[in-house]
């Protein structure tokens, strides 16, 4: 019996050892520098068919803008690819056909959508995040009007392409 209480004596006292190990506290920073970001995207502005003296033609789409949460952002229109201005828009067929037409902030149609000169307006707003779910809509109105110049165009498919500047 007395070879058994020796491996007993042995084996605690081995483990009164490991229990009074010493520990050091240490710590570490984890650092990120988050930067602000934007992104855009807009769907087709389609007027339909237009027929000359019938009336003027509007349509809407959205300027879709997701930007850092709280980074405030101001969105501008140019004045197209037709050869157009922010202050007198044109879609063009072929080479030097056209249409007249003009893009607004408001349904009410009063305040041109442009770059901020030539009496035109920027829209701003502030990011809500960058996930799909945070997107901002900025709507664009627009007005394909039934003046004398479109009454006399030429029939056939018209289009423009307009960039969107997202400022943050």
């Amino acid at each position: 019996m007395r070879k058994i209480q020796a491996m007993t004596l042995i084996l605690g006292a081995g483990a009164v050892v490991a229990a009074q190990g010493a520990t050091t506290p240490s710590s570490f920073q984890v650092t990120a520098n988050l930067q602000s970001t934007c992104s855009a995207t807009a769907a087709t502005l389609a007027f339909g068919a237009y027929t000359p003296g019938a009336g003027a033609l509007t349509a809407n789409t959205n300027v879709v803008v997701r930007c850092t949460k709280g980074t405030t952002f101001t969105v501008s229109l140019n004045g197209g690819s037709g050869g157009g201005t922010v202050a007198q828009r044109l879609m063009l067929s072929g080479a030097s056909n056209h249409l007249q037409y003009n893009l607004y902030t408001a349904s009410n149609l009063t305040t041109l959508f442009g770059d901020g000169t030539l009496g035109t307006s920027t829209v701003g707003g502030t990011g809500a995040g960058t996930a799909a779910a945070n997107a901002v809509n900025v709507p664009v109105f627009g007005q394909l009007p039934d003046n004398a110049t479109n009454q006399t165009a030429v029939s056939g498919a018209y289009a423009d392409t307009i960039a969107v500047t997202v400022s943050y």
